[in-house]
């Protein structure tokens, strides 16, 4: 059916290789490019024999020009961005001149601007229209299947949606005092930057972790979560009719949130640069040196996540509640594909959302978010390939 480059080699980038090889008839071929070329080789190494055809590349996602020289060399039909989000516009531009089709799972962040927006990736909107190409926005969990799940109730269940709360719950133990499931930078710049969330058409901002609410989570239990700020929200409250109000919350444990609160108190989480013995350093990016690895913590974690969302809104003109959401096991997805979870349920998405582009069942040229898509065929394949949603009718809700 197609190609694909898939940029990056950590724990997302793993899962999605390994589902791409499990899906043959849309993957026949991939290529694995990152900085680290021995770790493209590694991911080649463990699945190479099957009908996909695998090969490797080195290349800097931050150089324009070596992504256009790889693309050309290797001619994909879809480049699947699993790099940093800091690098999405780099492959952007690298897509545009080659006019190849572009999936990424993030949006992208100034490196020195902890600000989650999409204004700067929807600014490409008209030259990948004019260039016949499509740029799918937020192809992992959350963002990702929360957008397709919202536009699933929205067709199948709802007239029109007025609340949608999105709910990431994380209850895996890997054994450590502090350890971050994703990239440690990524995942620190989050969850210490402010809350927000959009109440008739407009933002509110909210300070870190002010806002906490219990929850009781199938398959799980109660857990505490906080409000946090997230991109979808953005993209929702603009493709969702209806909306009046939109929220995300996520779990956190407390040993998290006390090991955080003292690097925060020391500086450690800063992303200012700091003279360090004659060179300057970024105190985040040191802290992110000597975190474990999130690609370690597979083999050592225990327990499952539940994301999803909630939905209110009116249907034939009668009040009505909705719940969507998947629980997955961290020790089923480490026996499947060497990965704990939290990879799992963004890698499995980015390769679905790459099928959706190859087989052609989503075709609409320019940039879209994830629910500006009929989400049938990808709700079909997230029970395919190891994400079956589960939905309630009355589930409890957030107040």
């Amino acid at each position: 059916m197609g190609k694909a480059l898939i940029i990056g080699a950590g724990g997302v980038a793993s899962v999605c290789v390994h589902k791409c090889c499990q899906n043959p008839d849309v993957f026949e071929e991939i290529c694995i490019a990152s900085r680290t070329k021995s770790k493209c080789d590694a991911l080649k190494a463990k699945l190479e024999g099957g009908k996909t055809k695998i090969s490797t590349a080195q290349v800097n996602a931050d150089n324009v020009d070596e992504l256009i020289a790889l693309i050309n060399e290797f001619k994909p039909d879809v480049v699947i961005n699993l790099a940093l989000p800091y690098q999405d516009l780099t492959i952007m531009d690298a897509c545009l001149a080659t006019k190849v089709n572009y999936v990424d799972t993030a949006n992208y962040e100034p490196l020195d601007t902890a600000k989650f927006e999409y204004k700067w990736q929807w600014a490409y909107r008209e030259r990948f229209e004019k260039a016949g190409i499509t740029a799918l926005l937020g192809s992992g969990f959350d963002p990702g299947v929360t957008g397709v799940f919202s536009a699933y109730a929205m067709k199948h269940e709802f007239d029109e949606i007025n609340y949608i709360d999105i709910l990431d719950c994380n209850a895996g133990d890997h054994g450590y005092p502090f350890a971050t499931n994703f990239n440690p930078e990524i995942n620190i710049r989050e969850v210490s930057a402010k809350g927000s969330y959009i109440e008739d058409g407009k933002w509110v901002e909210t300070e870190p972790m002010e806002i906490k609410r219990v929850y009781n989570f199938p398959e799980i239990g109660e857990k505490d979560m906080y409000l946090l700020h997230h991109e979808e929200l953005e993209s929702l409250a603009l493709n969702i009719k209806g909306i009046k109000r939109i929220r995300f919350f996520m779990t956190f444990g407390q040993s998290y949130l006390t090991h955080l609160k003292c690097l925060e108190n020391v500086g450690m989480t800063s992303i200012e640069p700091i003279e360090f013995e004659g060179k300057q350093i970024v105190p985040l990016q040191f802290l992110k040196a000597v975190l474990p690895d999130p690609a370690s913590l597979g083999p050592r974690t225990k327990g499952k996540t539940n994301i999803g969302c909630i939905f209110i809104g009116k249907k034939d003109g009668k009040d009505k509640t909705y719940y969507l959401y998947n629980v997955c096991d961290h020790e089923e997805c480490y026996k499947e594909v060497g990965s704990q979870a939290v990879s799992y349920t963004t890698g499995v998405p980015a390769m679905i959302g790459a099928a959706m582009l190859l087989t052609g069942k989503w075709n609409k040229p320019g940039v879209h978010n994830i629910e500006e898509f009929d989400p049938d065929p990808f709700m079909d394949d997230l029970n395919k390939f190891g994400l079956p949603w589960k939905e309630s009718f009355d589930p409890e809700l957030v107040d």
